[in-house]
């Protein structure tokens, strides 16, 4: 629930609050160098609340610069992908915090399949920014959101077939069909701002947590960030929370409860600009 630094995300102050007070608490990074923050309630309870607050600077993804020829987008220094699977063949090119994201997961195997719908994006020589956002859109486009016929559960492969699902199934999608053709990709898991700035459409995802994936665009570029559900690369409007090999490694809560009867869940999300704040409590 409290975000991840990066090089285009600062965290200036991050808390979090727990009802009832916890007997134990713990804090840590998980092997992807996610926040974790570990407790236990001891007394018996009747409600469990758990709040996050944080304000963070978020800076733009710094794309390479982008012309538009016959509808079709050419990125300035845009490698073939297939330079960028040969660079992810081996950790003596690159780092092995790269190249383990190239293969299966528990929730993302990959496969022909994903391979075939992947590759009418990624032609043979076509820039991997190219190819990227072009498989995004197509993913956006021939795939209904539909809260209703999946689950946090849901294999990957049957949310393809459905041509259907939410955020999450549409990143697994995504890094299915990139890890098929041999591209290191992962898993994000983080918010949207909640009022889109003035003259844009708001984002699927809004009030919620929302799921985007980030690819290995090749030495000098990095990781590169893209969502699916909104047709586009991830902007200052995306704020990331965990990284993983899919949900399973990023899952915002999880544990052991017990007791019985019936229980229920929800969850708010609130994302501001801290101008947009001040104003509304008119300080």
């Amino acid at each position: 629930m409290q975000p991840r630094s990066s090089g285009r995300v600062v965290v200036h102050t991050s808390s979090v609050s727990i009802y009832p007070k916890p007997d134990n608490t713990f804090e840590h990074k998980d092997y992807f160098g996610n926040q974790v923050y570990s407790f236990a309630i001891e007394s018996l309870h009747r409600e469990l609340k758990v709040t996050a607050s944080s304000n963070v600077s978020v800076e733009p993804i710094a794309l390479p610069l982008a012309t538009k020829q016959n509808g079709e987008s050419f990125f300035e220094g845009d490698m073939p992908w297939e330079t960028v699977v040969e660079q992810s063949r081996t950790a003596l090119t690159l780092p092995l915090r790269v190249l383990e994201y190239r293969f299966n997961s528990p929730r993302i195997t990959a496969s022909d399949v994903f391979a075939s719908y992947a590759k009418k994006s990624f032609t043979p020589g076509r820039g991997l920014f190219a190819a990227t956002e072009d498989l995004t859109r197509r993913i956006h486009d021939d795939f209904e959101y539909n809260t209703v016929l999946t689950d946090v559960n849901t294999p990957t492969e049957k949310s393809f077939g459905l041509r259907a699902g939410v955020c999450q199934d549409f990143a697994h999608i995504q890094i299915a069909c990139l890890r098929s053709l041999g591209l290191p990709s992962r898993y994000v898991s983080g918010y949207l701002r909640t009022i889109p700035p003035a003259g844009t459409e708001r984002m699927v995802g809004a009030d919620e947590s929302h799921a985007w994936l980030s690819v290995y665009a090749g030495k000098g570029h990095g990781w590169v960030a893209c969502d699916p559900t909104n047709a586009c690369f991830a902007g200052t409007q995306h704020i990331p929370i965990c990284i993983g090999r899919d949900y399973g490694d990023v899952s915002p809560m999880r544990g052991v409860v017990l007791g019985g009867g019936t229980t229920s869940l929800r969850v708010n999300v609130d994302v501001e600009p801290i101008d947009a704040v001040v104003a509304a409590s008119g300080a």
